[in-house]
């Protein structure tokens, strides 16, 4: 079995063919499907698809970095009552900062950021870091809150090899290896190469970053096996290692 650890098959973009969508990854073998939350709206769609698939489809909450906004204290107000009265919750996420698109609000993202960060750690929950263009913003926080307690993933890692020795070195995390580590270009291979597979778990990132060969179209769970395929070329190692290996981290840091 394989596990997709970051996916968001409650969005539009499966608005047609959702149901179809899961089965496919079911039937492929991907059979557990790890959902984060982005904003307030997001909640209820999330929270149908689990009771849709509840055997296969597991929820996780948070406050998206790119939708933290002018309102994000009541989003967040409206997330941590849902989180703290509900115990299905996996994980705290997607959380974090991105300073990609937009800077506006890069003060009430490390805010909105550490505090989430609070939350996981009350409820002895992983967290699920949305890094983009802010490694050393995360960091800043992170070098101040964590402890033994606080575990989770940096979600779609594409950093340098000195930013996975530093997210290793907080003991806890993880990394999520997703599509970009199919891209001709990325250099993601040569970061991870080294790396122990035991700090690695896979994801799509679903509809977002499809792998090679789909690149240019809607990405989905089913497609976690070319990301696997890949790693297993990478380490040199079958496929079934991959299979095992990943499954295993993630159930450990879900408690799955």
């Amino acid at each position: 079995m394989f596990i997709d650890t970051h996916t968001h098959l409650y969005v539009d973009a499966f608005d047609e063919d959702r149901k179809e969508t899961v089965q496919k990854a079911i039937d492929s073998g991907v059979e557990l499907l790890l959902l984060p939350n982005i904003d307030v709206e997001t909640m209820q769609p999330m929270k149908d698809l689990v009771r849709e698939f509840p055997a296969n489809c597991k929820a996780m909450m948070g406050l998206h970095p790119g939708n933290v906004k002018g309102d994000w204290q009541e989003q967040l107000k409206i997330m941590k009552e849902d989180l703290f009265s509900n115990k299905n919750y996996i994980a705290v996420g997607e959380i974090g900062m991105d300073l990609y698109w937009d800077k506006t609000f890069v003060k009430e993202q490390a805010l909105a950021f550490a505090e989430q960060v609070e939350w996981a750690k009350e409820l002895n929950l992983p967290i699920v870091i949305h890094a983009r263009d802010a490694f050393q913003e995360i960091y800043e926080i992170l070098d101040k809150s964590n402890d033994d307690s606080l575990t989770g993933v940096f979600h779609c890692f594409t950093g340098t090899k000195e930013d996975a020795e530093k997210i290793l070195s907080y003991g806890g995390f993880k990394l999520g290896i997703g599509g970009v580590l199919t891209f001709k270009n990325s250099k993601l291979d040569e970061v991870i190469k080294d790396i122990a597979l035991n700090h690695l778990i896979l994801e799509t990132d679903s509809p977002y970053l499809p792998p090679v060969p789909y690149r240019g179209k809607r990405n989905e769970s089913a497609y976690l096996l070319h990301v696997a395929e890949k790693l297993a070329d990478v380490h040199q190692v079958k496929l079934s290692d991959i299979e095992r290996i990943t499954t295993e981290n993630a159930v450990e840091l879900f408690k799955l």
